[in-house]
C-alpha cells in the first residue's frame, strides 16, 4: 500500500473519533513513520523481534498538573511498515490502523495496557455508530 492510501486510512480513523474525544486531542500530533527504531521498541518494552504498530509519547491527561502548558505536542506515531506487513489487505490494514489509533489515544487519556484492551473494544463500537449504554 502506498503512503497516500495509508494516510487516507489514518485520516478516516481519526475522523471516526467522536468530537468529544477529538476535542481533547488539541495538543496531540499524529505522525507516520515507516518502522519503529530500536530505541522506540526498547521504550515500549519490546525486543527487536516484536511488532509495534503505534507509540504514544507525551504526558497523559491523568499526569498533568496545574500550570501544564507551553509544551511541545504529545505525539502518536503509527508505523506503516508493520501495519501493512501484518494487514496485507486494505480492509485489514484499515482495522489495524483504527484499533491502533484508539489504543494510542487511550494512552493519552492515561490508560495502561490492560484496561486498553477492553476500552478499545468499547470505543470501536461507539466510533462505528453504536449507542452508548
Amino acid at each position: 500500500m502506498d503512503r497516500a492510501a495509508f494516510d487516507r486510512l489514518v485520516e478516516e480513523a481519526l475522523s471516526s473519533i467522536p468530537e468529544e474525544f477529538r476535542a481533547e486531542l488539541d495538543n496531540v500530533e499524529v505522525l507516520i513513520a515507516d518502522w519503529p527504531t530500536a530505541e522506540q521498541l526498547q521504550r515500549a518494552g519490546l525486543g527487536p523481534d516484536h511488532t509495534l504498530f503505534g507509540l504514544y509519547q507525551g504526558v497523559p491527561h491523568t499526569h498533568r498538573r496545574t500550570g501544564y502548558g507551553m509544551v511541545p505536542p504529545d505525539t502518536i506515531i503509527l508505523f506503516r511498515g508493520p501495519i501493512v506487513a501484518v494487514g496485507r489487505t486494505p480492509s485489514r490494514i484499515a482495522r489495524i490502523i483504527s484499533r491502533t489509533v484508539l489504543h494510542e489515544i487511550g494512552h493519552h487519556f492515561g490508560f495502561g495496557e490492560e484496561p486498553l484492551r477492553e476500552l478499545v473494544l468499547v470505543l470501536r463500537f461507539y466510533c462505528q455508530g453504536g449507542t452508548a449504554w
